[in-house]
């Protein structure tokens, strides 16, 4: 565990700025809570996440949501600055994600998985992946300080079946935090009052006092994390036992990228503490 935070250091990094907030953002206010070191990465800027506005109007509105919804829970927000749809895989791009993660020296970094349906998730995950192990080799990127020991690799949840289904090591019940998730993902005003009702066609359906703009978010986004608890109930119950396990109604999952270090029964709890 990093000496530069007495719980550890966790990074998540994400393709776009809502991106962890949507994934763990839950989880990221119970490491907040617990006194861990957390930032949000977002590896691209949001510049083309809107259907009315765009360049660096948008990109300047993006990085302020992004900082507001860290603040929510006294966390850490980082913007890269590839635009969104033009984030490759290169060699060129392996560097910047390196010192990314030098720099802020996780013991855990969540990312995408590298099967998704939009290139910049598969992507960043993949750049994620291919700077694994070489963090810690000097003369990989010499003018970055390697790192000494490989960070715990882990990928945030998805529902995609090809080629493998998404299939969790900790699931974290999150019904404590809930409402905290949701002040979160309400900083994103763009992308969840705006562009994403556009896209999915029912931009007629977003209130307009923020009071009630809040309540519908709520109601269109827990869903999701009540499919979650749901989906990987055995799970909880494993990690939380039947009673406690079994009553989660809100969970966020991930599962353990191979390229890391090994997530060890004592590393879980040691980086999860709030699941017993």
């Amino acid at each position: 565990m990093s000496t530069a935070s007495s719980r550890g250091r966790i990074m998540v990094i994400g393709a776009h700025p809502d991106d962890c907030e949507i994934k763990c953002g839950g989880t990221a206010a119970l490491w907040a809570k617990a006194g861990f070191a957390v930032r949000f990465v977002s590896a691209t800027n949001g510049g083309t996440g809107h259907h009315a506005i765009g360049g660096i109007e948008l990109v300047q509105r993006r990085i302020a949501e992004a900082a507001a919804a860290a603040k929510v829970i006294g966390i850490e927000s980082q913007i890269m600055e590839f635009t969104n749809g033009d984030l490759e895989p290169t060699l060129a791009n392996r560097k910047v994600f390196m010192k990314v993660i030098r720099d802020f020296k996780p013991d855990l970094i969540l990312t995408h998985r590298p099967n998704d349906y939009h290139p910049d998730h598969r992507y960043t995950s993949q750049l994620v992946q291919d700077s694994a192990y070489v963090l810690t080799v000097p003369n990989n990127l010499p003018t970055t300080p390697a790192l000494r020991d490989n960070p715990i690799i882990a990928y945030l949840s998805d529902t995609f079946q090809k080629p493998i289904p998404f299939q969790p090591d900790v699931v974290v019940g999150i019904d404590a935090v809930l409402e905290t998730k949701v002040d979160m993902l309400h900083c994103h005003v763009s992308q969840f009052y705006e562009w994403l009702p556009y896209n999915q066609r029912k931009e007629h359906e977003v209130p307009s006092e923020n009071r009630a703009r809040r309540e519908w978010l709520k109601q269109q986004r827990i869903p999701f994390d009540r499919d979650c608890a749901d989906r990987y109930r055995s799970k909880l119950v494993e990690l939380y036992g039947p009673e406690k396990g079994g009553a989660f109604k809100y969970a966020e999952a991930f599962e353990v990228c191979e390229y890391g270090s090994p997530l060890t029964e004592e590393k879980r709890r040691a980086l999860f503490p709030f699941v017993a």
